[in-house]
């Protein structure tokens, strides 16, 4: 998948074809992309390449890669001032475009120029990962300062003063014909996936992308805001993916003002914004409501009901379903690199699944020792940790075939 994003799918000026065409003779046949999109497809090439190890396939990429982030400050682009805030004409996942700047993208954006540092660090160039960092720590600041307002990120509404202001590439399928008073955006209402960028941040190790107080507040007023208890009460203006008294998480709420024609989809509920929420709830301790959220997803589609295994949302077998397994990565506190040969895991009781994606086995701990399984593929460890801060450094790399274990003293 990277290597069609970045080997087929980026024309020259780094923009990101949220549709590939085949052949791939005609990849970029569809000449748009999303903001979302394209910021998280840059985290997803950090996450591979960690996985994987495969110094060669970043380096092959690595100029598209780049070019994708530059992209964002192309003239009338999506951080044309490049302050660190991405607040330009942003389609993105709802089938509109935002306007100004908002929590779902700028944080997206944020783990992108973070992922972005990591890499152009690791091949030498020190002075896009400089300007990456600066960005990043620029805009992390303002949102925090401009966009929190005590609950959760809002949406501030910024109409373009003209469209000439909007870089053509940009312009393509808008679907506000008011560009002095935009329809389809978020606004302050709270939207279910705001922190959705955090979400793959935790997941890479890339740390707070925010304020991570704030993080917290933000998935407590999910719950708050967006939770329902059954899905008789409310309105909904789109498609029914929960019906009578099922349980969910709605795309967004508005405890304030609300605009008068929102994105379209903010009275749903789909699986894959609600893991998204429920992971991001794990990861920062919230463990009871992370947890109900997930269950109320698998009672909805429990096999009696609905199909266990095609959680639809704009279709059948919808890939952003697949978010779900975020939450073994959450709950075992998993982080692995092949780029530097470790691994990490938060401190448990018992056992837990792990995968890095060429190998898969078990971590089993107790009082005194990890034990580590290797079920299929193959380990090789200069280091393991847990995130108390125990840490095992090896003098020659530990090598786990499968079948075989390793039993550490952590003691």
């Amino acid at each position: 998948m990277r290597e069609v994003e970045y080997g087929h799918a980026t024309d020259d000026l780094g923009m990101l074809n949220f549709r590939v065409g085949l052949p791939l003779e005609r990849a970029t046949y569809f000449d748009r992309t999303a903001a979302d999109g394209q910021m998280g497809s840059i985290m997803r090439m950090y996450r591979d390449w960690q996985l994987s190890g495969d110094d060669e396939l970043l380096l092959k990429l690595w100029p598209n890669v780049k070019k994708a982030m530059e992209y964002c400050w192309i003239e009338g682009g999506w951080d044309a001032d490049k302050d660190g805030v991405m607040d330009g004409c942003q389609h993105n996942t709802m089938d509109v475009q935002y306007f100004g700047p908002n929590p779902q993208m700028g944080i997206w954006y944020l783990g992108a120029l973070r992922a972005s540092e990591e890499m152009a660090r690791y091949t030498g160039d020190v002075k896009f990962a400089k300007t990456c960092r600066k960005l990043f720590e620029k805009g992390s600041k303002w949102i925090d300062e401009n966009l929190f307002n005590g609950e959760y990120y809002i949406h501030l509404i910024e109409a373009p003063e003209s469209i000439d202001d909007i870089a053509p590439s940009l312009l393509k399928g808008l679907e506000s014909k008011d560009l002095g008073n935009p329809d389809y955006q978020l606004g302050e209402g709270c939207l279910v996936d705001q922190l959705v960028g955090q979400y793959l941040a935790h997941i890479c190790g890339l740390g707070y992308l925010t304020d991570e107080q704030n993080v917290k507040t933000t998935l407590q007023s999910i719950m708050k805001y967006n939770y329902r208890d059954d899905s008789n009460s409310d309105f909904n203006s789109m498609r029914s993916f929960v019906l009578g008294d099922e349980k969910s998480l709605v795309m967004a709420s508005y405890p304030g003002d609300r605009p008068k024609h929102p994105f379209p989809y903010f009275t749903e509920a789909m699986t894959g914004f609600e893991y998204t929420a429920a992971v991001g709830m794990l990861y920062e301790g919230q463990t009871e409501d992370g947890l109900l959220n997930i269950k109320n997803i698998r009672d909805r589609y429990d096999g009696l009901k609905r199909n266990p295994f095609n959680e639809a949302e704009c279709g059948h077998n919808y890939a952003r379903a697949m978010a779900s397994w975020g939450a073994v990565v959450a709950l075992s506190g998993f982080q692995y690199s092949a780029v530097d040969q470790s691994m990490a895991f938060a401190p448990f009781e018992g056992s837990m699944f792990w995968s890095n994606g060429s190998a898969w086995g078990v971590c089993t701990q107790s009082d005194s020792t990890v034990e580590l399984s290797v079920a299929h593929g193959s380990l090789l460890l200069s280091s393991f940790s847990l995130t108390d801060a125990t840490q095992l450094t090896f003098e020659k790399p530990l090598k786990i075939q499968a079948g075989e274990k390793a039993v550490l003293d952590i003691r």
